[in-house]
């Protein structure tokens, strides 16, 4: 059986990213510092370099792409869109089932869609060092090639339990240069005094976020670079979509749903957020799309969390934002899925899940698994564990479309593949694998330290 698969010419990289805040019903709200207020751009700059806080800050329809990034960029994009018609077959299903594969980038995921412009932003400000926190690796693997391309010294905190589970995402960092340790750590105060109080700690993303920005005030010279939640960093993955576009006219063909993994949201806001550009902008086609964020039934953000002002890290470091969050001392367990193990969501993504403009749902780990396993049988690519997450609840959708006999159009990103993740398959294989559910009481004891905050204050 053929496969359509669409690939653009290197001429069709999009030439600016699209930016969700401009078409907004409400405004996004502010982050806000210690005392409540919204955070200055003066305290910003102290972790962030003026470029990079320039498009998080921005209100602009259209940002353009630097034909330095967009040179990089043709190293692997535009990336294809595949139709999976054996896994169709697989599934009997009556459904028609697309997806944009990212894994073809140089660290075999999407996140150098942001790391790219995050180094070529920073160099242009003057920047000395790059700091940054990874949960499986894919990110800081990105941020490392990325600094390389720009001679951009990386250092990267990578949580412990990933740390031990993918040697090979945290060798590939260092074959970039990368200076990559476990986290928590012995290099930060945050670090040392989380391992006094438990040695053990298996790490977290709100940990390694934590010691990340630790280190940045500490190094006159450094920045931080964050590599999910953050506004500057959706806008950069929405090469992802606005690709999308192109190729599903190019072959006549339109989704119906759209799915994706969603942690911090990149991967899932890099797919949709240009379709939600065309609703806003009243193409009737594209306020008809049903477009899902899935998450882990074991950090399930959107669907168990509360909408709240809270830190973004562990520690309460970052700003408070306004997002869907199960509390800063969430402490997720040890999943395969690293790359989701976030306590909170994109403010933007959470904004617009508030306001029922996009749907969430939460897979358990094995049967995540399971859809990853059927999809490299019938496609031949081993999917990341995040990534088998949109892979499961797409070919949850297609087998209701079997039971139905209604032919939709389905979509998922495929935001990177495997290869380094083959210990976790051979702990499904074995038959070891666990689920992990997360309870009421649970969320209750994680939310006991939410801020009492919010924007604007409440009258007295």
């Amino acid at each position: 059986m053929s496969r359509t698969r669409v690939v653009l010419d290197e001429s069709e990289i999009p030439t600016h990213w699209y930016n969700i805040a401009a078409d907004l019903t409400t405004p996004p709200l502010p982050p806000l510092g210690g005392d409540g207020n919204p955070v200055s751009p003066e305290q910003m700059l102290a972790i962030f370099p003026g470029p990079v806080l320039e498009q998080e800050m921005s209100a602009e329809r259209w940002i353009a792409i630097p034909e330095e990034v967009r040179k990089i960029y043709a190293l692997w994009r535009p990336s294809p869109l595949c139709r999976a018609e054996r896994l169709e077959q697989m599934l009997g299903t009556p459904a028609k089932i697309f997806y944009k594969y990212e894994g073809v980038s140089p660290a075999g995921s999407h996140k150098p869609n942001s790391a790219v412009p995050q180094a070529y932003l920073n160099k242009i400000a003057g920047t000395k060092r790059l700091i940054t926190e990874t949960g499986a690796g894919q990110w800081g693997s990105s941020l490392s090639f990325a600094g390389q391309c720009f001679g951009l010294p990386v250092e990267i905190y990578m949580v412990k339990v990933s740390f031990n589970q993918k040697p090979y995402r945290r060798l590939m960092m260092q074959t970039w240069g990368g200076d990559v340790v476990a986290s928590p750590s012995e290099r930060t105060k945050t670090g040392r005094d989380i391992l006094a109080a438990d040695p053990n700690n298996p790490g977290s993303l709100g940990i390694a976020i934590s010691e990340a920005i630790e280190a940045v005030v500490s190094n006159p010279g450094s920045k931080y670079a964050l590599g999910s939640v953050l506004n500057h960093v959706l806008l950069h993955q929405t090469v992802i979509g606005l690709e999308a576009k192109k190729q599903f006219e190019k072959i006549g063909e339109y989704p119906d749903m759209m799915f994706a993994p969603c942690g911090g949201g990149c991967n899932f806001a890099g797919a949709v957020f240009p379709f939600l550009g065309d609703a806003a902008a009243g193409d009737k086609r594209a306020q008809k799309i049903r477009m899902v964020a899935v998450e882990p039934a074991s950090c399930p953000t959107l669907t168990k969390g509360v909408y709240a002002y809270d830190y973004g890290d562990a520690s309460g470091f970052t700003p408070m934002m306004k997002m869907y969050t199960l509390g800063h001392d969430f402490m997720p367990p040890g999943i395969h899925a690293g790359g989701l193990r976030y306590h909170g969501d994109s403010p933007l993504i959470s904004q617009l899940y508030h306001e029922k403009l996009i749907e969430a749902v939460a897979v358990p780990q094995t049967a995540t698994f399971e859809a990853g396993v059927m999809f490299a049988r019938a496609e031949g690519i081993i999917p990341a564990p995040e990534s088998a997450h949109g892979i499961r609840a797409c070919i949850d959708e297609a087998l209701r479309c079997k039971a139905s006999g209604e032919p939709k159009t389905l979509f998922f990103n495929l935001s990177g593949h495997g290869h380094f993740d083959m210990a976790a398959y051979e702990n499904y294989f074995s038959g070891n694998m666990q689920d992990f559910a997360y309870s009421d009481e649970d969320l209750q004891k994680s939310l006991k330290t939410l801020p009492n905050v919010d924007w604007p204050p409440k009258a007295a």
